[in-house]
């Protein structure tokens, strides 16, 4: 991207329309959110605002222009990214779910496929939700493992002109879909007879055999619908096959590499609220002194380096993005770096804050320790930093050639 901080008018009206959709309608959903128990209710409260999301070309602006959508560049998806999981990061996991499902299609896909399965997210009405069908019961942080590991376990072999696809998987959001009978696309990670594939499941191909076996009650992000699906016997088309077969595990790693980007921002997104939070109560509260306790230094140094890492975060995420969306040499390294940087930073953070609140953190009308929650996802979810992020800086490192500036363009 040319180098300029400045946001162009076009951003600032995209900025303003973020944060008002966000203040008019994900704010008190996030609200309904966490006075709601059961984790399949709460999760549905999302439907009536995502449509209004659809309608207001929200999902449209997730997909690239050149597929038909209005994503541009990765400053803009971070922005509105940002503004909308500053008010809720579930409901943005649930509507983010194309930009991870539809990567290989993107990639690898035909013509008739990237028309076809890229068509479901381009309407101005309705609800539709994609899934990656990565995570499966047990792990998959070696999911390219080849024999005798297990690596991927779930199966697909073919019978006729279809694939039969067996196994079960689990974490992405919506992989039951609003109802449990699938999301409109799931891209499936699986292992053929030729290596590890990505095949395309539709919604109507899930009539059969496919079900939901459980509904996870999550520490934090509390409105992602996420649940642990089972594949028996399901048949597609063997023409639902992205790519070649043996060609899923490039194709799974460079999907990842716009969600690790993200997580990025949305660690920015909990970090300025946890900041907004005990900011207020610093320049409010005397705790029984005579000054508000910002006056005291040791509270102030915690409030300003929190806000030097917040905005090194936000600028790195928007690089990242700026990469991985325009396919920059740098976009993997950049990805990573937003994905372990930026999750592990927000942890750190928006604990130091925590101790400026104290015990009044434990009041569960005070939001501080919600942000930690959600904050606390980062790490592990989007491919897991220790079991999968740092190992693929560890690989980029040992690359031949690797030139520690050229990510910067500094080399």
């Amino acid at each position: 991207m040319p180098i300029s901080f400045d946001l162009t008018d076009q951003q600032e009206a995209l900025k303003k329309g973020a944060r008002q959709f966000a203040d008019t309608y994900l704010r008190d959903l996030s609200a309904r959110v966490q006075s709601t128990p059961d984790p399949l209710e709460r999760a549905l409260l999302a439907r009536p605002v995502f449509e209004k999301a659809v309608k207001a070309g929200f999902l449209k602006g997730l997909i690239p222009v050149p597929f038909g959508g209005l994503a541009s560049s990765g400053v803009d998806a971070a922005l509105f990214v940002e503004e909308f999981a500053s008010a809720s990061p579930d409901f943005t996991i649930s509507l983010a779910g194309p930009l991870i499902a539809l990567a290989p299609v993107y990639e690898a896909g035909t013509p008739e496929q990237i028309a076809r399965f890229v068509a479901p997210f381009l309407v101005d009405a309705g609800s539709p939700v994609a899934a990656m069908a990565y995570s499966e019961p047990g792990g998959s942080a070696n999911f390219d493992a080849p024999p005798p590991a297990e690596g991927t376990r779930t199966t697909a072999t073919l019978d006729g002109d279809h694939w039969v696809l067996n196994g079960e998987k689990i974490w992405a959001s919506h992989l039951g879909g609003w109802d449990g009978l699938g999301p409109d696309i799931m891209s499936v990670v699986c292992r053929t007879p030729g290596g590890v594939s990505i095949i395309v499941v539709e919604r109507e191909q899930l009539s059969t055999g496919f079900s939901v076996e459980e509904v996870y009650d999550l520490p934090g992000l509390k409105g992602c619908l996420t649940s642990r699906v089972r594949f028996d016997n399901v048949r597609i088309p063997k023409s639902n096959l992205i790519g070649e077969e043996g060609q899923g595990v490039q194709l799974t790693r460079n999907a990842f590499l716009a969600s690790g980007a993200s997580i990025g921002t949305f660690s920015v997104a909990a970090m300025r609220q946890a900041y907004a939070a005990a900011f207020e109560f610093a320049t409010t509260e005397t705790r029984g002194g005579a000054v508000p306790i910002i006056d005291h230094q040791a509270v102030a140094d915690v409030l300003t380096d929190a806000k030097g890492q917040i905005e090194a975060v936000r600028l790195l995420s928007w690089r990242a993005l700026d990469a991985v969306m325009s396919q920059h040499p740098s976009a993997l390294e950049m990805a990573l770096h937003a994905k372990i940087f930026g999750s592990e930073t927000a942890v750190a953070v928006i604990n130091d804050l925590v101790k400026i609140v104290g015990v009044e953190a434990y009041n569960p009308s005070f939001p501080i320790l919600r942000y930690l929650a959600d904050a606390t996802a980062y790490p592990i979810i989007e491919g897991s930093n220790t079991g999968v992020r740092r190992r693929q800086m560890h690989d980029l490192m040992r690359t031949a050639g690797w030139d520690p500036l050229a990510a910067s363009g500094m080399a």
